[in-house]
């Protein structure tokens, strides 16, 4: 019933409307990361193995990223309104059923409904607050949304972990039982729905579309979880759901192509702007998750911090982010050129990658990792709001949310890359690090012979015979020698993700040079 101009909101209504939006996407993001804090926890009282556990994780994700191309279409199909106040009820009442589940799997089942939910959440938002600005100060509104983006995944781990140290883990999904009610009160009464074409007739609808692209994107987020912990391609499930998954990508295509009711609408990638926007925004994904997932593991694992200290310190560089968007987004308006930023938000990129590959050791403090975090938040603030606003620039009505699914869909998908890579570099790359220092170690060299000895008069001197003495203290050596293998491998993640921000600043230049590219600062106005 609404026209596009009419969507633009003023005053008090586009207050209220940006504030919803953002506590919706800042309850879904934190909801991402929230969880990795209290796994621990979570297997104690739930009885379940570690692989069991990573499933509520995994759960989630594979739910999010199967509904967010969906979006669009949905909310096309019940109305925005009517979708988005949806979603947030589904996503309040499973944070409910999550926190009073029984076993594991029923906390996995309810985290796969509550991501159904949550998915919808970030798109929508994203569309209402670019929908509800005018053309000129898309930037500013892509700045705010962005703010909760990145603010999001740092705030999970140091709030999880509160919650979890002074109540239990439950409490971390009841947190959003309250915003998610204020939040349906405020969507029914404050967003207006637009409309963009006809509804379509159960028998219309691409139900084969649906189903390539869970079968699609929920085989390969498995592949990408569990590859690592299942030795990849020498497990025969992880082969066949790959299978599946290319399958399912090939049949995906051919079905948008040629159905006359996508779900997905392929044509919008027809625009050079999202078709660059959706490159880079994987690879922003793969080095926001991928740091914010490496960092705390560094932190708690080699350095034994606790998960709310492992959270605090990412929290610096997130404010300087977050300060940086608004000012971002005043640059864009100005007409700043966004390949120029973004290819600087890559150099920074590098910058700390390369700074904290020189300070990580195995008894790094939090004063020597301040500065690398504060850049990396001056990093992410460079590339985020010009990527995205870069992507949706020369798009229009129906597009923009599906435009705004396609970037969203990569950015998690990037995030989910990341962390598989990560995950199993790691482990490779420390053990080549392992044998490789055994190798170094020489017993007919005087400072390690000296060593041990001093290792055994220690442990001779409270109490223990000198066998057990000295087998205790090649314990000790051999577990240096681990500490020192991890650290170094550390170092390794940080130096390749290093290479891979300096290999992306050329695609900008790229950019440059095509001749369909459009400004976006003429496009804004």
């Amino acid at each position: 019933m609404v026209q596009e101009d009419d969507l633009v909101e003023y005053g008090f209504r586009r207050v209220i409307i940006t504030i919803t939006a953002v506590m919706c996407a800042l309850l879904e993001i934190v909801d991402t990361t929230i969880v990795n804090v209290a796994l621990t926890d979570m297997r104690g009282s739930l009885g379940a193995t570690l692989t069991d556990v990573a499933w509520v994780i995994t759960a989630y994700a594979i739910a999010n990223v199967i509904v967010i191309p969906m979006t669009s279409w949905l909310s096309q199909q019940f109305g925005r309104k009517n979708y988005f106040a949806a979603s947030i009820i589904l996503f309040t009442v499973s944070s409910f059923l999550c926190g009073n589940a029984d076993n594991i799997w029923e906390l996995v089942a309810f985290r796969f409904i509550q991501g159904l939910g949550g998915g919808a959440l970030l798109v929508t938002a994203q569309t209402i607050i670019t929908e509800s600005y005018p053309k000129a100060k898309r930037g500013m509104a892509q700045a705010i949304y962005g703010m909760g983006v990145i603010v999001g995944p740092t705030l999970g781990p140091p709030l999880g972990g509160y919650l979890v140290d002074n109540f239990s883990w439950p409490y971390i999904f009841y947190i959003n039982i309250p915003l998610g009610i204020i939040a349906t009160f405020l969507t029914i009464t404050f967003v207006k729905s637009p409309k963009y074409g006809e509804k379509l007739k159960a028998n219309q609808v691409d139900w084969w579309g649906i189903v390539f692209l869970a079968s699609f994107i929920g085989s390969l987020q498995f592949v990408l979880e569990h590859g690592q912990q299942d030795d990849w391609f020498n497990d025969n499930l992880i082969v066949f759901l790959s299978a599946v998954s290319v399958f399912g990508l090939l049949a995906f295509i051919w079905r948008e192509s040629t159905y006359k009711y996508p779900i997905v609408n392929l044509s919008v990638l027809k625009d050079s702007n999202l078709r660059i926007g959706t490159i880079m925004t994987f690879i922003l994904g793969f080095g926001l998750y991928g740091s914010t997932l490496i960092i705390p593991i560094y932190t708690q694992s080699v350095l034994g911090w606790t998960a709310t200290d492992a959270g605090l310190l990412l929290i610096p560089g997130s404010i300087t982010t977050a300060f940086m968007m608004p000012i971002i987004g005043k640059l864009i308006q100005r007409g700043v050129p966004q390949g120029y930023m973004v290819a600087v938000g890559f150099f920074v990129f590098f910058l700390f990658t390369f700074w904290m590959r020189n300070i990580i050791t195995p008894d790094t403090g939090a004063e020597h990792m301040f500065w690398p975090l504060i850049l990396r938040g001056v990093g992410l603030g460079l590339l985020f709001v010009p990527i995205t606003t870069l992507s949706l620039s020369t798009l229009n009505g129906k597009n923009i949310g599906e435009g705004a699914a396609f970037t969203g869909m990569m950015r998690q998908l990037g995030g989910s890359f990341g962390i598989a890579l990560i995950t199993t570099f790691i482990t490779r790359f420390s053990q080549e690090h392992r044998v490789n220092l055994i190798a170094h170690l020489d017993i007919t060299k005087v400072e390690l012979q000296t060593r041990i000895q001093q290792l055994q008069a220690g442990f001779m001197s409270k109490g223990f015979t000198p066998n057990e003495a000295l087998a205790k203290a090649y314990q000790v050596l051999d577990f240096t020698v681990t500490k020192q293998s991890t650290v170094m491998s550390y170092m390794d993640i940080f130096m390749y993700l290093g290479i891979m921000f300096l290999l992306c600043i050329p695609i900008i230049f790229f950019i440059k040079k095509s001749k369909n590219i459009v400004n976006p600062a003429d496009a804004m106005h």
